[in-house]
């Protein structure tokens, strides 16, 4: 039998905070961990931190912040497809592209767009911490 993976309680707490909407929080935790790690994981948790920020700036308004960490997020987070340390990227993709849907389809220079809170993705472990 496989043991459950250990994960990283920056991680953990990182996901704890996103999942109840504190993604400032959340990319302080991820950032704390980033700073230190040296791993093959850096750029996977840059990208968690992009995230994070992406979500950040589009409750708060600023959406062509959002728009931007968006898109860089991706970027980080591609060459991690389809699962890195329990996170299905390509889920969370997708429940990105839903939640930002009006964001990336915007022309606007200054667009006035509200977070639809049914569509903030969450994150969950397989296997489950």
């Amino acid at each position: 039998m496989v043991p459950p993976p250990e994960y990283d309680p920056l991680y953990l707490a990182g996901i704890a905070h996103f999942n109840v909407c504190d993604f400032f929080e959340a990319h302080e935790v991820w950032e704390e961990l980033w700073t230190d790690y040296r791993g093959p994981a850096r750029g996977f948790y840059q990208g968690l931190i992009q995230v994070a920020v992406a979500l950040h700036h589009f409750g708060n308004g600023n959406i062509r912040g959002a728009k931007k960490l968006y898109v860089s997020s991706r970027a980080y987070l591609e060459p991690y497809r389809p699962h890195e340390q329990g996170l299905d990227i390509d889920a969370l993709f997708a429940k990105m592209e839903l939640c930002f849907a009006e964001v990336l389809a915007t022309q606007e220079e200054f667009p006035q767009i509200e977070i639809q809170p049914d569509l903030i993705p969450e994150i969950h472990l397989d296997p489950p911490a």
